[in-house]
């Protein structure tokens, strides 16, 4: 999502035997602009007659099926360019994320364009999430809306339920595909087409538009001799690609796949790998938080002035939002889902544990406007940040403990709801994990407040105002 053509995002599937404890887990950081805040609510399950969606942005609109269950979202502050609800999870454990904004070449959007009044990622989540009951029917779905109304632009979106993670692309105005991601592996992906070869006798792990294999043979448009590598045939492989996206995915393979050496930016990485070991939430919020530390390309590390502004970084100031949707397994949806959320920057913010079971939000993240205000949930973790920013050597310290004891309270406190919610149901067990989602949201608030007025207290000795007399005088 964006405002600027190459201000985008990154992105993160890990499969359930990757995981060290059978997690699906899907994640994002949504990039923007640096000054956007997001809101996070609950959409109750409804019955309308005759919905429809209708977008505010460019024209798109399409009827809906009547019935909508619940599910979680982050919208933006303003409508004005579409609502951009971006990731939750539904009553039913489907988990989604949209999107991974990702280019198509001249070849392919020649014989394609792209469709001015088409889908958007704007609407993506809106029209999807709310009609699924699996991970494999909101590929569908979606494969379905591209297909028959076109797309506005080229995107990476993200599904998931207990048993599978999926990626789906778009490849011009109306060609997609989709690879179930294998359960004993991971992908990470930044702003380029990712998926490479499409095995179309394997509708189990893949799935595609009907006729996209009659498109590229019609008008030319595989560059190999034999097979159907998406990414070659749809992507790019440009010097954008190389300084903006390819060192992104060189870093997540690195974290996880420490023995193996690539080019920091090698078009020849591949989409999924096998990791050296099981990971964990903590894992992919690491990676999602990174910025090439322990590289000489970390923008806020001991590099030199042109090597530390070399390449684009995970985590970034543009950044909204990130989230990891978890997929626990839990019998309950309710209680195996959870939505790690951290609002704006997330080398700088928390991940705060949100259960897919929740019926409300504080009040602190439904609301914030486009400039600051201390009651927004995103500007406080904003605020922070800003604060850090200047004086990393004199606050970093203060930043990274106040995340770790948060990180280690919330782990304690879903430990303890777990334990609690596994032998309730209905609506005893949706109050349990609102009252618990709720405490651990006003605790991140209330420690980042806390640091904020010690950061603000101390930045007060770095004034260039300041004087002492020289003794000499």
């Amino acid at each position: 999502m964006s405002d600027t053509p190459y201000s985008a995002c990154t992105s993160i599937l890990i499969g359930k035997a990757a995981s060290v404890d059978g997690s699906v887990m899907i994640g994002r950081n949504e990039d923007s602009r640096p000054a956007w805040p997001k809101h996070f609510i609950v959409h109750p399950a409804a019955t309308t007659a005759e919905a429809s969606f209708e977008s505010t942005d460019n024209d798109f609109k399409m009827p809906l099926p009547e019935d909508a269950c619940k599910y979680t979202a982050t919208p933006e502050w303003t409508d004005k360019y579409g609502l951009f609800e971006e990731d939750g999870i539904n009553q039913y454990g489907v988990a989604m994320s949209a999107t991974e904004s990702t280019y198509a070449n001249d070849r392919v959007l020649a014989a394609d364009p792209l469709v001015k009044d088409g889908i958007g990622e704007e609407a993506m989540v809106t029209v999807t999430l709310p009609y699924v009951k699996s991970a494999r029917e909101g590929v569908k779905r979606l494969g379905t809306i591209v297909a028959h109304y076109g797309t506005s632009e080229s995107n990476g979106i993200l599904f998931a339920d207990r048993e599978e993670a999926w990626y789906f692309e778009t490849g011009s105005g109306h060609y997609w595909v989709a690879q179930r991601i294998p359960d004993d592996s991971y992908a990470v992906i930044a702003n380029q087409m990712a998926i490479q070869t499409i095995d179309f006798d394997d509708p189990e792990n893949f799935m595609w538009h009907p006729h996209i294999q009659e498109f590229v043979r019609e008008h030319a448009l595989n560059p190999q001799r034999q097979g159907f590598n998406f990414r070659e045939i749809f992507g790019t492989n440009s010097q954008m690609d190389a300084y903006y996206n390819l060192p992104r995915v060189w870093y997540g393979q690195k974290m996880f796949n420490p023995s193996v050496e690539q080019t920091t930016n090698s078009h020849h990485m591949p989409f999924v790998r096998q990791a050296e070991k099981l990971l964990s939430v903590e894992d992919a919020k690491a990676f999602l938080s990174s910025h090439f530390q322990e590289t000489p390309y970390d923008p806020i590390g001991a590099g030199s002035v042109e090597n530390r502004k070399r390449f684009r970084p995970v985590s970034l100031a543009t950044t909204q939002e990130s989230h990891i949707l978890q997929l626990r397994q839990y019998p309950q949806p309710e209680l195996s889902g959870i939505h790690w959320l951290a609002m704006g920057v997330a080398a700088q913010s928390v991940y705060v544990p949100f259960y897919a079971g929740i019926t409300d939000t504080p009040a602190d993240y439904q609301r914030g406007l486009g400039t600051y205000s201390p009651d927004s949930a995103y500007w406080v973790f904003k605020q922070a940040g800003v604060l850090v920013d200047p004086h990393y050597k004199q606050f970093g310290a203060q930043l990274k403990q106040t995340q770790q004891e948060l990180n280690q309270q919330f782990g304690r406190s879903v430990m303890q709801t777990d334990e609690k919610a596994k032998a309730l149901s209905g609506v005893e067990l949706n109050a349990l994990l609102t009252r618990e989602s709720t405490k651990n949201a006003e605790l991140a608030l209330k420690k980042y407040r806390e640091l904020t007025a010690n950061l603000i207290t101390q930045a007060t000795a770095f004034s260039p105002l300041r004087y002492k007399q020289d003794l000499n005088l």
